[in-house]
């Protein structure tokens, strides 16, 4: 358990230059799965360790929560957690309480890796109250998918209502692993679905497949309708809710303030998670190319890397950083932060930290790995990040800068 508050060093000290400097060298994660593989060009892994003289302050603000996924801030005062085995929560930010789960979820199917998943509010929320959640649905048969699903949410938190299905990912299969899965809406009020292959070898060859969801980002109007502009918009050579394809396990996506664009970020195999910037379109690889290895220490397919027609990664990193979810920080309370990709890590855990040149990562550093597994990271109105740690006796944390 955490105690009530706890410090940690952001970093060690090397060098500072107003506050920050690159170091020489990558930071230390250990030797790569795959130390035959190069990368595709200079800085796509392991780009120099930043130096940063912050110290960060944990504090724990909910626990009790059962392996937490997704967070969704209501307002300065309430916000929404899901748990993956099914529950959907009001958590009161100043007081730490949680509200008996939430009713009227649909059936869902909480075996191995699925569950309740992510949770948004919708764009006109003040004055709809709809909510947005994605889960594994089960589908008879011991099959199942990913769908997304929207609700109207109860002035007291308690309960939903007017619950409608708008997306399913197809085929179902029986898996219990892999489903993403994260929701992202962009500045025109279009909804980002990422979904996963079902990580067993066969259907995870149908994230190649436009005629499936499998291994895809899809992206749908708000009451699940198909936009006019998405590459297969018409149905012709792929199904019209695909955005993206070639993915494996999506399940962090941001959008980016600076330019408008969604970046996702993916589990890959040993050694192989990616971080990618998806295009209207575009094949992002698995499992024909991939970094990385399977966890048997064998080759993924050919074990190439590379193939004409396929999108490298912009950064991947060999060994992983188990990604969770990711946000673009934006507020004020982390001098020089302002741009930079802050992203979940379940392995090692903690934080990982970015800083960009455009769609290069000029640098990476790694925080609170005493946290261990977290799951989510977001940015609260009140400009400090909070991250969700996932386990049976998971919490919502509270990180801002010590001493500020």
């Amino acid at each position: 358990m955490l105690r009530n508050l706890v410090t940690f060093p952001g970093a060690a000290l090397l060098l500072s230059l107003g506050g920050e400097a690159f170091a020489a060298e990558p930071v230390r994660s250990g030797a790569p799965n795959a130390p035959d593989q190069t990368p595709a060009f200079d800085g796509q892994t392991r780009a120099p360790a930043l130096d940063d003289d912050v110290t960060l302050t944990a504090t724990p603000v909910a626990e009790g929560l059962a392996h937490p996924w997704g967070l969704a801030f209501v307002d300065n005062d309430m916000a929404l957690v899901t748990e993956r085995a099914g529950r959907l929560r009001a958590v009161d930010l100043h007081a730490g309480t949680l509200s008996a789960p939430i009713e009227g979820l649909p059936e869902i199917d909480a075996r191995g890796q699925g569950g309740l998943l992510d949770v948004v509010l919708d764009p006109e929320f003040a004055s709809n109250r709809r909510i947005y959640f994605s889960y594994a649905e089960p589908r008879g048969d011991g099959e199942n998918g990913t769908s997304v699903a929207r609700g109207v949410l109860s002035q007291d938190h308690a309960r939903l209502s007017d619950v409608e299905v708008i997306f399913r990912q197809t085929p179902a299969w029986s898996s219990t692993k892999h489903f993403g899965s994260t929701l992202t809406w962009d500045d025109q009020n279009r909804l980002y679905v990422t979904l996963g292959e079902r990580s067993l070898p066969e259907p995870r060859q149908l994230a190649q497949d436009l005629d499936t969801h499998l291994g895809k980002v899809v992206r749908i109007h708000a009451d699940g309708s198909i936009p006019d502009d998405n590459p297969f918009a018409d149905g012709d050579g792929g199904l019209p809710e695909i955005w993206s394809y070639g993915h494996r396990n999506v399940q962090g996506a941001a959008l980016n303030p600076a330019t408008g664009e969604l970046w996702t970020i993916e589990h890959g195999p040993k050694g192989g998670d990616e971080l990618n910037v998806p295009e209207a379109g575009n094949n992002y690889g698995w499992p024909v190319i991939t970094y990385g290895e399977d966890y048997s220490g064998a080759p993924i397919g050919e074990g190439v890397t590379a193939r004409e027609g396929m999108e490298q990664p912009i950064y991947y990193w060999d060994p992983v950083i188990a990604p969770g979810d990711m946000t673009f920080y934006q507020g004020g309370r982390f001098p020089g932060w302002e741009g930079d990709l802050v992203i979940a890590s379940l392995s090692p855990g903690g934080l990982v930290r970015l800083t960009l040149d455009g769609k290069r990562v000029s640098g990476e550093q790694r925080l609170l790995e005493q946290l261990g597994r977290v799951r989510d990271v977001a940015e609260g109105p009140d400009g400090a990040l909070w991250v969700l740690t996932d386990s049976s006796n998971g919490a919502l944390v509270r990180i801002t800068p010590d001493g500020e």
